[in-house]
């Protein structure tokens, strides 16, 4: 069977069209509506989890800053959930895309900025130069500084898409070891499953913790800016 080891990042179509926005959508459809008057365990421990969260996260910001809780709340379960979802038998993960994960980082990095640069200009137009710099080094360094800034936004994006690829082809590469062993050796086809079983849990965590270090470092820059 010569399947090509990249054939699950492909964007998935029907009838000749891309579904990859109702696979973005879908997500949402999974967690529960809030109604004041009626209400469960799983919205309880959803609220409890929010809650938990966006304190953690928003302590350090001052108002303006707590602004954004309710986009980097959103933006936390949207890629969480996405993660999750993508370890699926047979689906598809929209956060492998680098292009899918730019059109998230470089609008939040971009507002940050921009944000930065209207509230507090002297403070932003200072971090792209040190204070005590030498004469001869300062174009050298205002060069270096904006590229750093620049580069911010591409660092999000691929660390998220690198982690999340790297996961699905281990685990792509070790189902198919498995496979490919069962015939010759049980005994070490079982060792293999048993590395299988530990790498997909891993990529649970991992799809968790990669959510949460996206939205941090967001929320990091957003503290830099306000």
């Amino acid at each position: 069977m010569n399947e090509n080891l990249f054939a699950s990042f492909i964007t998935p179509t029907m009838m000749g069209l891309p579904i990859v926005i109702l696979i973005i959508m879908f997500p949402t459809m999974l967690f529960p509506s809030t109604n004041r008057l009626i209400n469960n365990r799983l919205i309880a421990i959803q609220q409890w989890l929010i809650h938990m969260t966006s304190k953690q996260m928003m302590t350090i910001h001052n108002h303006k800053g707590q602004t954004w809780t309710l986009m980097l709340m959103s933006l936390i379960l949207f890629i969480g959930s996405t993660n999750l979802l993508g370890l699926l038998p047979h689906s598809f993960t929209p956060t492998t895309q680098l292009s899918m994960n730019l059109g998230m980082a470089i609008p939040l990095w971009a507002g940050t900025v921009i944000l930065g640069f209207r509230h507090k200009t002297k403070a932003s137009l200072a971090h792209f130069l040190p204070q005590g710099t030498p004469l001869p080094l300062i174009p050298m360094l205002v060069i270096i500084e904006t590229i750093s800034l620049f580069i911010q936004p591409m660092a999000l994006a691929v660390r998220l898409t690198a982690n999340i690829t790297a996961g699905h082809l281990l685990i792509h590469l070790i189902g198919g070891a498995t496979l490919a062993l069962l015939s010759i050796s049980t005994a070490t086809a079982f060792i293999t499953f048993i590395i299988l079983v530990l790498l997909t849990i891993l990529e649970f965590a991992v799809a968790l913790i990669q959510a949460y270090v996206f939205t941090l470092l967001v929320s990091l820059y957003l503290h830099d800016n306000t």
